[in-house]
């Protein structure tokens, strides 16, 4: 079965704007029914679809996160473009690490970071998560048992060079949290991995900002925006993105 691959998108609404990010192994799917809700109530709403993403894992491989924070880039400016003057930035895991980046670098007017990882999290486990990625690609293309396990070895034995390259992304970012001055909205599930649980409290420490906020989620995972608690969630979003000064 041949996949139809996510794209960006931009649904239009008010002069408020909002950047989506989407994580690692990720699209733009993850993001989709929040950029609806915000948009419903009056937000445009941005969401670049990283180079790589949403392909097989084979073509994911080649590329790495200076071309992901590049496609970044191009959407915060693709919406000043546009004449959006008032942007705020919203991420989820790796793209969580990306909208507390784009807050160091580019004034925002608020960041909201989901789900962002501040420790280096290891090589392995990067290199574990493209294989499961390629792994549900596979599978989803209807492909056979045999010939995925044959596909997944061959694909063992490829240079990943650039997940060294994500680690290195997120080890710069925790260390420039304090060049964060606009509002921050942390958001993290209680029942993801340590290294995400961990890492929502020194973000909430680290930046400079006195107009900041943790939202636990204690029936939720990795991914909140699809979770169980997902109407919280956007429902969180939202709130904070009005009491923001624009």
């Amino acid at each position: 079965m041949k996949v139809i691959a996510p794209e960006s998108f931009t649904y239009k609404g008010g002069e408020r704007a909002v950047l989506l990010l989407h994580g690692f192994t990720g699209s733009t799917a993850d993001m989709k029914k929040l950029g609806r809700y915000l948009n419903d109530r009056g937000y445009t709403c941005h969401a670049p679809l990283y180079k790589g993403h949403g392909l097989p894992a084979e073509e994911l491989i080649h590329t790495g996160p200076k071309e992901w924070w590049k496609n970044v880039v191009d959407g915060y400016r693709f919406l000043k473009k546009e004449g959006y003057e008032d942007i705020a930035v919203v991420g989820i895991s790796l793209g969580g690490v990306f909208s507390l980046k784009v807050g160091t670098e580019f004034p925002v007017k608020g960041v909201v970071s989901m789900c962002a990882p501040m420790k280096g999290r290891d090589v392995s486990r990067l290199h574990n998560r493209m294989i499961s990625y390629a792994k549900a690609y596979k599978k989803f293309e209807g492909k056979d048992p045999d010939q995925i396990d044959a596909e997944i070895k061959r694909l063992e034995k490829e240079p990943m060079h650039s997940l060294k390259d994500v680690l290195h992304i997120i080890e710069d970012t925790s260390e420039n949290l304090d060049l964060i001055t606009a509002p921050t909205l942390v958001q993290q599930g209680r029942l993801d991995d340590s290294d995400y649980t961990e890492s929502a409290p020194m973000i909430f420490n680290d930046v400079d900002t006195q107009h900041r906020q943790l939202i636990w989620y204690e029936q939720s995972g990795h991914i909140i925006t699809l979770g169980k608690e997902r109407e919280q969630v956007y429902e969180d979003v939202h709130r904070f993105l009005n009491n923001l000064i624009w």
